[in-house]
């Protein structure tokens, strides 16, 4: 391999000079995503969509331990199913793709390419509630929606179509609903991102102004990027009875009465990989969690010609070794062990072992921390162990050192200078807010951009706050930020 190839393997640009560009190449050389000719249509390669599959795998257990099943409903939605709800259209009608022909054909009434699937799953609903027996109703399903938007495409956050799991259920009681609506933000979501992918996050109220088209009110985990750029990582919504009433999703109660169901719906996608790949990443590539990563150790053996057999033979018995981890053996012989190192160090692998020839006769390895690029010398004996250990430390050390981060980018203002001097410095700002869609547009235009991020659940106003923006009386604190 010419050093010239070598060289061209690595980033040309920085996390804090270049963050898009330095993003842009990060997702490309560690072969995660390939763009195509449709704007804002990615090829999830098999990298990405194995990071995918363990976000699937883990998450799905949580759901179906609450009792949800999975289902899969149509891609197409009739038009006059999306207009059932006249908040819900408005708010995506915007973004949403129609199929008008089938072939030369003109269709007689418009399909519309599945933006969410609120309609299309709850006129089935109607069907199969009749009693308060049928209740609760709790159904999730693992598939790809399209919102056609046409702001600023950047794979993983904001794409034309992307991957997510979508719950919908319905319950006999407003209690019920809000009871799951907390549940599914805490310990499905928030555990998924804390656990899983080492993403700290803010779990509050969105504004009536940020919340989903239709519900009564939506919460979301929410979490702050190197570019000082905030960003949504899933949301639970409860709906009311505003869908149940528009598509008569009604049941008999116990005393024969006819009641109206009260519903969720909540969303997780693979947004939250493209939130991994920049909380965690630096100048050298992916910086993988170990939870997530498809190969979690590299094997990477020293080749000469004289001891290649022996040492191949010793490194598959190192594998082998390895109990409860994802590993590979780069026993490719055209490469450098240099430009091997450089490739995993890109890829984000979080622990690499070199092996060679001095090794083999010590009974040694050289362990390698992507996280932070330590190397240790390890008794082929201890090696399975010092593996997993360390696997787990490069877990708890990620979420450590974003926690950090987000904690460090908050701030507070309590008056209109103070709260514009923070924005301009790139800061999380916490502060009074009267929660009405024209302050918030007003803020918005007033700072460029800077909206309401959440109504944390631990915040409270005190007596006699006044708005930021209009001096009138606080109803919340908010997060404002410039966001994806």
């Amino acid at each position: 391999m010419s050093k010239k190839k070598e060289s061209e393997l690595g980033l040309t640009a920085t996390k804090d000079k270049d963050f898009s560009q330095w993003y842009t190449q990060v997702i490309q050389k560690a072969e995660l995503i390939e763009y195509t000719d449709v704007s804002g249509c990615i090829i999830f390669r098999p990298y990405s969509y194995a990071i995918w599959e363990k976000i699937q795998a883990y998450m799905d257990k949580l759901i179906k331990v609450r009792g949800i099943k999975n289902a899969y409903f149509p891609l197409f939605i009739p038009e006059k199913l999306l207009c059932k709800e006249a908040d819900h259209v408005q708010g995506f009608i915007p973004e949403v793709a129609w199929v008008t022909h089938a072939g030369k054909t003109k269709l007689k009434e418009r399909l519309a390419v599945r933006p969410t699937s609120e309609t299309i799953m709850y006129d089935a609903y109607k069907k199969w509630i009749r009693s308060h027996r049928d209740l609760p109703l709790k159904i999730n399903q693992w598939n790809n929606v399209v919102r056609w938007e046409f702001k600023h495409p950047v794979p993983f956050l904001r794409t034309r179509e992307f991957l997510w799991q979508e719950g919908h259920t319905a319950f006999a009681t407003k209690q019920e609903a809000d009871t799951e609506a907390m549940d599914i933000l805490k310990d499905v979501y928030s555990k998924t991102l804390v656990d899983l992918l080492a993403i700290p996050s803010i779990l509050g109220k969105k504004s009536e102004k940020e919340k989903f088209a239709g519900a009564d009110y939506s919460l979301s985990c929410e979490t702050y990027l190197a570019n000082n750029k905030a960003i949504q990582a899933c949301t639970s919504h409860h709906l009311g009875q505003n869908f149940s009433k528009a598509f008569d999703i009604s049941f008999l109660d116990e005393n024969e009465k006819k009641q109206y169901v009260w519903q969720n719906s909540w969303g997780f996608t693979t947004r939250s990989i493209g939130i991994a790949i920049m909380m965690h990443s630096d100048d050298k590539g992916l910086v993988l969690p170990p939870k997530i990563a498809p190969t979690q150790a590299v094997v990477v053996p020293i080749l000469f010609e004289k001891t290649k057999d022996k040492l191949l033979k010793e490194s598959k018995k190192i594998v082998d070794e390895l109990k409860g981890v994802s590993v590979h053996l780069d026993d490719r012989e055209e490469y450098t062990p240099g430009f091997k190192y450089n490739e995993w160090e890109l890829k984000g692998v979080p622990v690499r072992i070199e092996f060679g020839p001095k090794d083999m006769e010590k009974k040694h390895t050289v362990v390698v921390r992507r996280d932070t690029g330590k190397k240790e010398f390890v008794k082929l004996k201890d090696l399975s162990k010092y593996v997993n250990k360390t696997l787990d430390d490069i877990q708890d050390s990620l979420y450590k050192k974003a926690e950090k981060f987000l904690n460090d980018s908050k701030d507070k203002a309590n008056n209109w200078n103070d709260f514009l001097k923070k924005v301009k410095q790139g800061k999380l700002t916490l502060a009074p807010f009267c929660n009405t869609l024209q302050c918030e547009d007003h803020i918005k235009d007033k700072t460029g951009g800077t909206k309401s991020i959440n109504i944390p659940f631990d915040s409270k106003v005190k007596k006699g706050e006044k708005c930021i923006q209009c001096k009138k009386d606080a109803t919340d604190q908010a997060y404002f930020a410039k966001s994806y």
